[in-house]
C-alpha cells in the first residue's frame, strides 16, 4: 500500500515538474519582451536582463514619434480579428453541421477533400488567389482577408468532430417535429449546445488573424488600413541608429488585448477540448 502511494506520489510530482518547466518556457518569452520595453536600445544590446528599466518613457515617445497611430492600429485589428472570427465560427459550424446531420451523395468524398486541404500548405495557391483579388479590384480592402475565413477547414474538423460526440439526433429531430425550420434550429438550438466548441476556436482564430502579418502586407496599401502588426513592422530606424526599446513597447502593447481576450476566454477552451473528447 505504501508503495503504491509512493509510486503515485512521485509520478505526480514529476507531472507537476514537468508543467511548471512547460509554464516557465510559455512565461519568460513573453516577460522579457515585457522588460526590454522599459529598457534603452544600449541597454538591450548589453544582453539579457530581468529587471526592468527605467526608459519606458522615453521609448513610449520614440513610439509616437514616429508616426505609431496606435489608435487607429488597434480600431483596424479589432475590426478585422472580429469580423474574421465571426465568418469563420459561424460558417464552419453550419459546414459541419450539414456533413453531421445530412446525409447526402458525395458527403464522404467532400469530407475527405476537407481533410486533404488540411495537409496542404495555405501559401501554396496564394500566388492565384492574389490574381484572382486584382483582377477583382479588392486589393487594399479587408474582403480578401476576411471572405477567405469562410473555408476553414481546420475549424469544420474540430467542430464536426465535437457534434459527433456531444450532438444528438433527438434533439434535432424534435425541433423538426415542433415546427422550427433549419436555420432557425441551427441558430437557436445547435448553437448554443456548441458554445465551448465556438469559444474555443473563436480565440484561435481571433489570435491567428490579430497575429497576422503576412496577409495584410500584401493586400493593404494605404497607411490608415495598417493593422498593429504592420505599424510595429514600421518602427524601424534609420541607418544610424534602431530604437529598439521603441519597437519592444509597440509589440508589448499590439499583444495586450490577446492576453485579455485570453485570459477571458481560455476556460471556455479547456471546456471545449474536454467535453468534445468525451463521448457520452
Amino acid at each position: 500500500m505504501k508503495t503504491a502511494i509512493l509510486k503515485i506520489t512521485l509520478k505526480r510530482f514529476f507531472i507537476y515538474i514537468i508543467m511548471a518547466i512547460l509554464t516557465l518556457v510559455a512565461i519568460i518569452p513573453v516577460y522579457l519582451l515585457l522588460i526590454n520595453a522599459t529598457r534603452s536600445t544600449e541597454q538591450i544590446n548589453m544582453g539579457i536582463s530581468f529587471l526592468p528599466g527605467t526608459n519606458a518613457a522615453y521609448n513610449w515617445k520614440a513610439l509616437t514619434c514616429r508616426g505609431f497611430q496606435i489608435g487607429q492600429g488597434f480600431f483596424n485589428s479589432a475590426f478585422l480579428s472580429t469580423m474574421t472570427t465571426l465568418v469563420c465560427v459561424y460558417f464552419s459550424a453550419m459546414t459541419a453541421y450539414g456533413l453531421h446531420v445530412y446525409k447526402f451523395r458525395g458527403r464522404n468524398v467532400l469530407w475527405i477533400v476537407i481533410l486533404i486541404i488540411l495537409t496542404l500548405p495555405g501559401t501554396l495557391s496564394f500566388i492565384g488567389f492574389y490574381q484572382l483579388v486584382a483582377r477583382l479590384h479588392l486589393l487594399d480592402s479587408y474582403i480578401p482577408l476576411i471572405v477567405p475565413a469562410v473555408a476553414s477547414a481546420g475549424t469544420v474538423l474540430f467542430l464536426r468532430q465535437y457534434m459527433s460526440s456531444v450532438l444528438s439526433m433527438e434533439l434535432i429531430d424534435a425541433a423538426r417535429i415542433d415546427g422550427s425550420g433549419e436555420f432557425r434550429a441551427f441558430n437557436l438550438i445547435i448553437l448554443p449546445v456548441i458554445t465551448p466548441a465556438l469559444a474555443a476556436q473563436a480565440i484561435f482564430t481571433f489570435v491567428g488573424s490579430w497575429n497576422n502579418f503576412f496577409g495584410p502586407f500584401v493586400f493593404i496599401s494605404s497607411t490608415r488600413k495598417y493593422t498593429l502588426p504592420m505599424l510595429v513592422q514600421m518602427l524601424r530606424g534609420n541607418i544610424y541608429r534602431t530604437e529598439y526599446g521603441g519597437i519592444y513597447l509597440g509589440i508589448a502593447i499590439s499583444l495586450i488585448p490577446i492576453l485579455i481576450f485570453y485570459a477571458f476566454m481560455s476556460r471556455f477552451i479547456i471546456s471545449g477540448i474536454t467535453m468534445g473528447s468525451v463521448k457520452e
